[in-house]
């Protein structure tokens, strides 16, 4: 899903859409702590004033990113799995969902992992607040809709009998931790990653 229909929340005459594709690509590539937020306004064509019509600050940015990325997340694993009774059909197309990337999701996920600890502390601004509590919630939402997966692959006999949740994590963070590492312009296919990854976790839960 093209990253500009996926962060749309205003009108269209309104700059949010662009904010965030030009945060996510500045963000991603050179790193939150190295974007200046003046580079945003200017790459957007706004000035910094302006920035803030929108986005209280550059953490309030991050933090909506980043529970759009969570919203997403938990829609294409909806979406991957609706309909599937199978637990290790489901397991593959979750999988395969939860990687399917652009290159700006790529950069958005990535983004979403390198700052994932900003979840863990109360923010004083409560518009960064409601982010945070709305991307903590994403997250145990993320968590339950794995481990009820894997819970019925293991009730039913597909995949060895153990804690769900403790493998929902595991497969969780392997999933997660591909964003630290793969460049959609590096050696490795997309194609050839999920079908390496789903092999992998598959054998994993199985095993």
């Amino acid at each position: 899903m093209p990253v500009d229909s996926k962060v749309r929340e205003d009108g269209p005459r309104s700059k949010r859409s662009r904010i965030l594709t030009v945060a996510i690509e500045q963000f991603g590539k050179a790193g939150y702590e190295h974007t200046k937020w003046a580079s945003v306004a200017g790459e957007v064509g706004i000035g910094q004033t302006a920035l803030y019509h929108y986005f209280e600050s550059k953490a309030h940015c991050l933090l909506t990113i980043m529970r759009l990325e969570l919203a997403e997340s938990v829609r294409r694993f909806e979406a991957g799995t609706a309909g599937i009774s199978d637990p290790e059909e489901a397991l593959r197309a979750a999988i395969a969902a939860s990687l399917q990337a652009e290159p700006i999701d790529a950069l958005q996920r990535r983004i979403l992992q390198n700052h994932m600890d900003i979840l863990s502390t109360p923010r004083q601004s409560e518009k960064e607040e409601i982010e945070r509590v709305q991307s903590r919630e994403l997250v145990a939402q993320i968590e339950h809709n794995w481990t009820e997966l894997l819970r019925r692959g293991m009730e039913s006999g597909a995949f060895v009998p153990g804690d769900p949740e403790m493998a929902a994590r595991l497969v969780l963070g392997a999933l997660v931790s591909v964003w630290r590492w793969y460049r959609p312009d590096g050696p490795i296919s997309l194609e050839d990653l999920i079908k390496t990854v789903t092999e992998s976790l598959v054998r994993m839960v199985k095993a």
